[in-house]
């Protein structure tokens, strides 16, 4: 089995961290408001906590099965650590879910769909989903670059994997953000404010798709 821990220490290494989070503040504002401002929102795939560290909520909870020495969830965050296919959550609890970069991680279309089931049984009736991770039809040179990638998915296959589990897809983004933080820039917040503001720049750089669905 793939020590997750050292994996991720590997890839993200000779990144600050302290830029990552600031640039995770713009991103989890953003993504909020594509949301709907829910109060009660659910990252089953947290990593380093930074998107429901600055998710604005007023309850969140976030699940991973890796504890990592950069981790912390902020307090008033409920962390589970274990396996997202196996946490026990309480049903139609949350007003929204985030997942990202997770779902090409997965051994096959069947464990997508058993994944995304747990989803809809935890989110509300009426409340969302997002899914976002590298869009294959944008990034083929590289998406095999990463060690723990398994599946190659598109902007199409999420749509369609979420309407199969319940969901309906209400707003697709083929290309939304660049596909790491390994560009030529470094990461900034204040650039990252004006790109999420400039749809245009997405159309450019984006490789990574973001679906948003209704359950």
């Amino acid at each position: 089995m793939i020590d997750y821990k050292r994996l991720y220490e590997y890839r993200f290494r000779g990144i600050d961290q302290s830029s990552r989070a600031a640039v995770w503040g713009e991103i989890a504002a953003f993504i909020h408001r594509e949301l709907g401002s829910p109060e009660v929102v659910l990252d089953p795939a947290a990593g380093l906590c930074e998107f429901i560290n600055a998710v604005p909520a007023r309850e969140r909870w976030a699940i991973d099965r890796t504890v990592h020495s950069e981790a912390h969830a902020a307090e008033g965050t409920t962390m589970i650590v274990a396996d997202a296919m196996e946490a026990e959550l309480p049903e139609a609890h949350f007003d929204a879910g985030f997942v990202s970069n997770f779902l090409e991680h997965l051994p096959d279309p069947d464990a997508i769909a058993d994944f995304l089931s747990r989803m809809h049984a935890w989110i509300k009736p009426g409340g969302r989903i997002a899914v976002m991770g590298p869009n294959y039809r944008y990034c083929p040179d590289e998406y095999w670059d990463c060690a723990d990638h398994t599946l190659a998915l598109t902007h199409v296959a999420i749509a369609e994997h979420l309407y199969a589990a319940g969901f309906e897809p209400i707003r697709i983004h083929p290309r939304f953000l660049p596909y790491s933080f390994r560009g030529s820039l470094p990461p900034s917040a204040s650039l990252t404010r004006r790109y999420l503001k400039t749809p245009f720049a997405w159309r450019l750089l984006g490789k990574q798709f973001l679906v948003i669905a209704e359950r």
